[in-house]
C-alpha cells in the first residue's frame, strides 16, 4: 500500500472516529461504530481457516520475501535473517553463539564466515598450529559445501523458501480469530491455533493477505516476514572470495 493510500484510510478512520464522538454527544447520530475492516483487503471478515488458506496461497505465489527471526529446532536455537526466492537466498544464520553467511545460487551454497567458526572445538588440533592455519585460510571466504557434504542438506534448508514458509506457516490444534492487530505500521487479523499455545498468526489486511509475523507453537521461536515480491540480485561470488573444500567441509 502506497503512503498516498495508507494516509486516505488513516484520514477516513479518523472521520468515522469523530462522527461517533458526534453520536456520543447525543447530537443526533445513531447506529454509529467503526467497521475495523474498512478499507481492507476482506480477509478479516472470513473464518480462522479460509484466512489461513488464502495466506498460505499469498505466500507461495509470491516469488521473494525476507523472514528473520527465531527458530527452535531439535533442542537448538537460530536466528535467521534471510532474503529468500525460488532460486536462491542470502542471509546470516546464528546458532550457538556463531554467525556465519549463507548463500544460495540455484543448487551451489556457499558458507562465509569468520576464523574461529572454523577452529576445531573438541581439542584435536596439534601443536603446529596447523589448524589455525586452515582457519585463517578460510576466514571471511565463501566456502562451496559440496552437495555430499552431511550439511548441504540443514544449511539448504535455511535457503529453501518453499520449504521454509511450509515449515513455519502451521497453526496447530483448533484455528480461530484473535481480533485486529497491526505489525509494522500495517493493519492485520490474528488468527490462533488452540487459543494460542498451537501459535499465532498476523495476516495482513492491507494488499495482499500476506503473513506478517508468527508465534510458534510451543515457543519454538518467533518469525516476521516482509519484502514480500521484492526482487533482489543473487550471483555466485568472484572466484577470488570462494575456497572448493573439496568433497567435505572442514570439521568445526
Amino acid at each position: 500500500m502506497t503512503a498516498i493510500a495508507q494516509g486516505r484510510t488513516h484520514r477516513r478512520a479518523v472521520l468515522v472516529s469523530a462522527m461517533c464522538a458526534l453520536a456520543v454527544t447525543g447530537l443526533g447520530l445513531t447506529g454509529c461504530s467503526e467497521d475495523p475492516d474498512a478499507g481492507t483487503n476482506g480477509v478479516g471478515k472470513l473464518a480462522a481457516d479460509k484466512i489461513q488458506a488464502k495466506t498460505r496461497a499469498a505466500a507461495a505465489a509470491v516469488d521473494a520475501v525476507r523472514l528473520s527471526g527465531t527458530v527452535v529446532a531439535g533442542g537448538k536455537s537460530y536466528r535467521l535473517d534471510m532474503s529468500l526466492k525460488s532460486d536462491g537466498a542470502t542471509g546470516s544464520v546464528t546458532a550457538e553463539g556463531a554467525t556465519f553467511h549463507l548463500l544460495r545460487v540455484d543448487e551451489e551454497l556457499y558458507l562465509k564466515a569468520d576464523a574461529a567458526f572454523w577452529k576445531h572445538e573438541d581439542g584435536t588440533s596439534d601443536d603446529t598450529g596447523s589448524d589455525d592455519a586452515a582457519a585463517g585460510k578460510l576466514d571471511d571466504k565463501y566456502v562451496k559445501v559440496p552437495t555430499g557434504d552431511p550439511s548441504y542438506k540443514k544449511f539448504s534448508g535455511f535457503t529453501d523458501k518453499d520449504l521454509l514458509l511450509d515449515s513455519v506457516l502451521t497453526l496447530h490444534g483448533s484455528l480461530d480469530k484473535d481480533g485486529h492487530h497491526e505489525q509494522a505500521g500495517v493493519r492485520s487479523i490474528r488468527i490462533t491455533g488452540d487459543g494460542g499455545s498451537g501459535g499465532t498468526l498476523d495476516v495482513s489486511l492491507e494488499g495482499k493477505p500476506y503473513p506478517l509475523r508468527l508465534v510458534r507453537a510451543g515457543g519454538a521461536g518467533t518469525l516476521t516476514f516482509s519484502a514480500w515480491g521484492r526482487d533482489f540480485v543473487l550471483k555466485e561470488p568472484a572466484e577470488s572470495e570462494t575456497v572448493d573444500y573439496g568433497k567435505e567441509l572442514p570439521t568445526s
